[in-house]
């Protein structure tokens, strides 16, 4: 059996390794027994499931994702946490130490090779400053993942998880809709983080599904369009969130001209905003601008 962390454990183990916690790396160690547990059922791992853990800390969720019985991988970038983490499952649980591996590393670097399997779900308390970028490389680099659980800033889960429409849906929400379904599944109360955060946190699950958009011409679905283009058109269009997407899509486009044009063959209303259209929609915008016919001064 696994023991869990508690407030005296996490206090403990700081003390041991003279750890500060620090703003810049986001560290705020979960000491909380209860939530552990919760997120790992809410994450659905378990035996045979190998699963990618960023930012392990002191071992509070590890410990828990291997009671599960999951492999874990945990991507540590602080080497004195990296080196504890071992010897703190070897005391809490040693029927599964040889569950565990730490690699450490930057989790917005690691590639796949750096690690020794291929993860299936990615569980974690992500550093709150750099939540999104490392969710978005994971997904690219490791195409192994199909799901994930990660606890973030309320405020980050929220524009994660949000639609077209929404004042807070932005690059976030499309970049990750790309890759699939990602929605705000349970609020985290603060009092269980040491030290306590000044900010709310929620955990976001989602799921990888394979991109598709429906061409409005042939009424066909299509799964074929370049993600790096894609995500040209999405950054352009946010840049300027306020303008019309004829007049924040200029400088990607070559004019406004040929931003309209491209609109148009996308069957997008010129005059509309970003906010207001769906990773299929940039898609569609991506296919026109292959067809749409180049102006000369463009």
């Amino acid at each position: 059996m696994v023991e869990l962390l508690g407030p005296a454990e996490i206090r403990g183990l700081a003390a041991e390794l003279d750890v500060r916690p620090t703003k810049k790396l986001g560290q705020n160690f979960v000491h909380d027994p209860n939530t552990v547990r919760r997120i790992v059922e809410l994450a659905g791992v378990g035996a045979g499931d190998v699963v990618l853990e960023v930012g392990p800390g002191l071992g509070s969720l590890t410990l828990g994702l291997l009671g599960a019985g999951a492999e874990v991988i945990a991507v540590e970038i602080d080497p004195v946490l990296a080196g504890r983490l071992p010897a703190t499952v070897a005391e809490r649980g040693p029927e599964a130490a040889g569950q565990l591996t730490v690699v450490g590393a930057d989790a917005l670097r690691v590639k796949a090779a750096d690690l020794p399997a291929e993860p299936v779900a990615l569980v974690a308390n992500l550093p709150y400053n750099v939540a999104v970028p490392v969710v978005l490389h994971l997904l690219a680099e490791l195409p192994s993942l199909t799901r994930g659980l990660v606890m973030v800033q309320t405020e980050v889960a929220d524009r994660m998880a949000a639609g077209p429409g929404s004042r807070i849906y932005g690059v976030p929400s499309v970049k990750l809709a790309w890759y699939g379904r990602a929605r705000k599944v349970a609020a985290v109360p603060r009092a269980v983080f040491w030290p306590v955060p000044n900010v709310d946190s929620a955990l976001v699950s989602f799921e990888r599904a394979q991109f598709s958009f429906e061409n409005k011409k042939s009424g066909t679905e299509e799964s074929i369009v370049d993600k790096e283009a894609l995500f040209g058109v999405v950054d352009a269009a946010f840049a300027q969130r306020r303008k019309t997407l004829r007049a924040a899509l200029a400088g990607w486009a070559g004019s406004a001209d040929r931003a309209g044009a491209v609109l148009a063959a996308a069957g997008i209303d010129p005059r509309t905003r970003g906010e207001q259209l769906d990773v299929g929609d940039f898609a569609r915008i991506v296919a026109a601008a292959g067809r749409a016919p180049r102006s000369s001064g463009a």
